[in-house]
């Protein structure tokens, strides 16, 4: 574990407000508890809009408002008005990654001049569109490369990849199976 004491914000990160809140959290584990909602409405044809409403962390709501349109490209029969699903999967895992790695930079004093993540995975349609049983509908594998630039080690930055890799939710999120507790209304 890292020791945490008092430092100056680094790659925008308020190293002072995360110590109050790893301190938080640590004195009462009620508060690591966060609860995320989107709720999303088909708007035509192979468009969707979802809408952030808010979250809950340590039992208090919190209100936020952000949409998300999604829509697949003209030659999956969209109209390529945005990301389409897959993308905003990839978009998804990279931001989460993203924060990581910003925040494991500056928790080791690291100040970053780039993070970038280059994502791309393959799925056959074969299997979205039932033609084969043998097909999954999603990907088998999905690559990434991670680029950090800054005032850091090569080991330095290899440390916080591996931090990142067993801390970012949405790279567990990915790599595991989740339990998916879907019913019909």
């Amino acid at each position: 574990m890292l020791d945490v004491t008092r430092r100056p914000p680094i790659n925008g990160i308020d190293l002072a407000a995360l110590d109050d809140q790893v301190e938080t959290i640590g004195n009462d584990p009620t508060q690591a508890v966060v609860r995320f909602r989107v709720s999303t409405r088909w708007t035509g044809q192979t468009r969707s809009e979802s809408t952030v409403e808010g979250y809950a962390i340590g039992g208090r709501d919190v209100a936020r408002r952000f949409k998300i349109v999604a829509d697949e490209p003209y030659e999956l029969l969209g109209t390529d008005s945005g990301p389409n699903p897959q993308e905003l999967l990839m978009a998804a895992l990279n931001a989460c990654m993203t924060v990581g790695y910003v925040a494991q930079a500056a928790l080791r004093g690291i100040t970053l001049e780039d993070c970038r993540i280059e994502t791309d995975g393959e799925l056959d349609l074969r299997g979205f569109l039932g033609l084969e049983e043998d097909v999954p509908p999603g990907y088998r594998r999905i690559d990434y490369v991670v680029h950090l630039e800054g005032d850091g080690t090569r080991e330095q930055y290899e440390e916080i990849h591996r931090a990142v890799l067993a801390t970012s939710p949405n790279h567990f999120n990915l790599s595991r199976p989740i339990e998916l507790a879907g019913r019909l209304a």
